[in-house]
């Protein structure tokens, strides 16, 4: 998995790349707000409050050290010492950092789900043997999600769509690609995100058990 969110840097966090101006800092700041304050729709009930605190903290310790200007130097300075972003002649070829949450995607309504889609989706769900038989199971395991959506024949672009999870991420997750997945904070919130989208219940017990089923799930528990 990926580096737990409190290591990213301050340019990580916010999803800009170290050149950015004062604007985009700004910007950045308050996008990240919409996406992880208590009343976010994009990431409602993704993280638990300890969580969500936690990484609002971080994000207004990134915000207010980069949008000071000798603070952002001296940063700037600690992290060309590290290594971690390019010197002044080298920074052409710094790298963009990624967002985890496609927040830039366009809504448009013709990939949301209607309300009688779920309902045909949760009899599916109930009806279909096979799915039963992998839910029923002791472990459960990103392969055993993509054999349910594919029972179910739902493209995992329109999940993407809906839960704004970027696909690349969704992709790894079926594809158990642990070494490319999030930190286990946005994992949890992406696969019960992906399982509701599905209609596969109870989301948050089956999302613990694949959870618990990942390499190192004891180091990440809690």
């Amino acid at each position: 998995m990926k580096k737990d969110f409190s290591k990213l840097n301050y340019y990580e966090m916010l999803d800009i790349s170290p050149d950015a101006a004062f604007f985009e800092i700004r910007h950045a700041y308050n996008a990240a707000l919409q996406i992880y304050e208590a009343d976010s729709v994009v990431s409602f009930s993704l993280f638990s409050p300890e969580e969500r605190k936690k990484i609002l903290s971080l994000l207004e310790e990134a915000y207010l050290t980069l949008i000071n200007a000798q603070e952002r130097k001296k940063y700037d300075e600690e992290l060309m010492q590290e290594g971690v972003i390019a010197s002044e002649k080298d920074k052409k070829i710094t790298r963009r950092p990624v967002c985890i949450y496609d927040i830039k995607r366009q809504t448009g309504t013709s990939m949301l789900p209607k309300k009688n889609e779920k309902v045909i989706l949760r009899e599916s769900v109930v009806q279909n043997k096979k799915i039963n038989e992998i839910l029923s199971g002791p472990h459960i395991s990103g392969a055993d999600f993509k054999e349910i959506r594919n029972e179910l024949g739902v493209p995992l672009e329109k999940i993407a769509q809906e839960t704004r999870v970027r696909l690349d991420y969704l992709s790894c997750i079926e594809e158990d690609k642990i070494d490319r997945l999030p930190v286990a904070a946005f994992l949890k919130g992406f696969v019960k995100s992906y399982l509701k989208c599905l209609c596969v219940e109870p989301a948050d017990e089956i999302c613990a058990r694949y959870m618990r089923g990942l390499p190192g799930a004891e180091k990440q528990a809690g």
